[in-house]
């Protein structure tokens, strides 16, 4: 497990940017972290780090935003508003958190997975964890799990 601490806005968008640069197509970053703790300025930086073009915003209400123009397509999913395995199976979103055709980065990853390490019902192979914890009003701790489960 890395620990990093974030002291901005920006270093959190970094951190994402170094993610994005190793990423894999397949794989699912699973976030987590309580309201405003930069789950959506870390999905930004990977945007970034992948060379997707477009404004990166929260995916609250439309479940999915995509970016292309990177090297790979980019899916960033909310699940904030489903709150369980079955409500994301009935939303069609299932085959973004199992296996997407490019990289898929998933806020609220628990409402599929649950809050064990371990993937869940049926959840992806490749999920690699990130919870983002507030410290202080600019300051963050993102704990990564980049070991894929």
């Amino acid at each position: 497990m890395l620990i990093f601490h974030s002291n901005s806005v920006a270093e959190t968008e970094a951190f994402g940017e170094s993610l994005a640069r190793v990423a894999q197509a397949g794989w699912v970053y699973g976030l987590s972290g309580d309201l405003g703790a930069g789950k959506t300025a870390l999905v930004r930086g990977f945007a970034r780090g992948l060379g997707c073009a477009g404004r990166v915003h929260s995916p609250t209400f439309a479940l999915l935003n995509e970016y292309e123009g990177g090297r790979l397509r980019l899916f960033h999913l909310d699940l904030y508003r489903l709150n369980s395995p079955e409500e994301i199976r009935a939303a069609g979103l299932e085959e973004y958190v199992t296996q997407p055709e490019g990289v898929a980065v998933v806020e609220w990853i628990e409402r599929w997975c649950g809050d064990a390490a371990g993937t869940g019902d049926g959840g992806p192979g490749t999920l690699r964890r990130i919870h983002l914890s507030t410290l202080s009003e600019t300051s963050r701790q993102i704990a990564y799990d980049g070991t894929g489960a």
